[in-house]
């Protein structure tokens, strides 16, 4: 019935909010904000599935917290996001199972580091950890050696693809739409809002979020805001245990990581179906999605940014370390011995490979901690690498405290 002249009617205004990026945080942002702020809500996806990227390409672990700086985003929402993830998971009936992991000292010199890293875990809230010596380590993982290690009981392994998948469905049954195959192409801010165009079509939106991945710099020079660091992606890539080798590792293996870098090494990851993988490396792609070495499309964009030059010319003796584990199996098979010396040749079998996208300054710092950028109605998330798919869910909550609210 139409209101009475003179009393205009009480219409609740409904956001319209885009997000670039159908990844495991652009699908947990899309929800969140329809689940939150009610907004109708549409992800924009240049692929033809979700999860296509990075969220479909890892290992598959829940990290705990164990790593990152107390009080940095990264120790808040990975805590954050490990409970929340643990319940999503289990109200929808996806894997996650709680293997534990162990992070080894193979000599006596990262053995001294074991007390700082097992601080630093107990900082975060990181339950039940546990520092062991060479006998308790082998009553967790029998076929593992080293001189010591922390061990993380509540380490869990998930599936982050089905659980994007999952997510999917939350924001179409919440009114939202995942549009895939639509790659976003300009954006323009109007008075009217943002304005996208993305595939075929023109959308105009009150908020823009972009979690683009390792497509952000791109998304982010078309809204005007290239910034101050860029995505250089790192190639990681796997292997996997055949046969009765799987049997060698019973949960998660990790080397004591090295603090000048986010990679954490060559580890032994448990996974939900049953198969473990050894990996990955950390190699310097030369192309966004250079899943390998004979994809070299946006190396002028890559090697153009003096960051990339300066971090290059600080770590060439590990850049090189990382290309022959690459080319040359048996270096990537040391590696893993290290931890596991039963492994031979044969058990390794080639199992794909990942590509991180890393934030690098322009001094050739590679940003630890993850970047969101607020420019009016666009948001950008800049730095989003590991833990991002653990932390997901909680990144999610984060960001949409930060969307600027719609005012009309």
């Amino acid at each position: 019935m139409a209101g009475t002249a003179g009393k205009p009617e009480n219409r609740r205004v409904t956001e319209k909010i885009g997000i670039v990026g159908a990844g495991i945080v652009g699908l947990a942002v899309a929800r969140e904000l329809a689940t939150t702020r009610g907004a109708e809500v549409t992800v924009l996806e240049k692929e033809g599935r979700v999860a296509a990227h990075q969220t479909g390409h890892n290992s598959g672990v829940v990290h705990a917290g164990i790593y990152y700086p107390p009080g940095s985003l990264k120790a808040r929402l990975c805590r954050e996001g490990v409970a929340l993830l643990k319940d999503y998971c289990a109200a929808n009936e996806l894997p996650y199972d709680e293997v534990g992991k162990l992070v080894i000292a193979s000599s006596g010199a990262e053995r001294s580091q074991l007390s700082a890293l097992a601080e630093r875990a107990r900082a975060n809230g990181v339950p039940g950890i546990a520092e062991l010596d060479a006998l308790a380590l082998r009553e967790i993982e029998p076929h593992a050696v080293g001189v010591g290690a922390i061990h993380s009981p509540h380490t869990a392994i998930c599936d982050f693809a089905a659980v994007a998948r999952r997510l999917a469905l939350d924001v179409v049954e919440l009114g939202g739409s995942v549009r895939l195959s639509h790659p976003v192409r300009a954006i323009r801010e109007r008075p009217a809002g943002v304005q996208v165009l993305a595939g075929r079509r023109r959308f105009t939106f009150d908020r823009l979020v972009v979690c683009g991945g390792l497509g952000s710099d791109a998304v982010a020079r078309m809204a005007g805001e290239p910034g101050e660091v860029r995505i250089v992606p790192f190639r990681g890539e796997f292997y996997a245990l055949r046969g009765a080798a799987k049997d060698l590792v019973r949960g998660l293996i990790y080397p004591v990581p090295d603090p000048r870098y986010p990679f954490l090494g060559v580890h032994l990851t448990r996974q939900t179906d049953g198969e473990v993988l050894v990996g990955p490396n950390a190699v310097l792609a030369l192309a966004y999605e250079g899943y390998g070495w004979r994809n070299i499309r946006n190396f002028r964009q890559i090697l153009g940014w003096p960051g990339t030059i300066r971090l290059a010319r600080r770590h060439w003796r590990t850049g090189l370390k990382e290309i022959r584990g690459s080319l040359v199996k048996s270096a990537f098979l040391r590696g893993a011995q290290r931890y596991v010396p039963e492994l031979t040749a044969s058990d390794l079998v080639r199992a794909g490979s990942g590509v991180r996208a890393q934030a690098v300054a322009r001094d050739g710092s590679m940003v630890d901690d993850f970047v969101v950028d607020v420019h009016d109605n666009v948001v950008l998330v800049r730095n989003a690498p590991s833990p991002a798919a653990t932390s997901s869910l909680a990144i999610a909550r984060h960001i949409a405290g930060i969307v600027p609210a719609l005012v009309r």
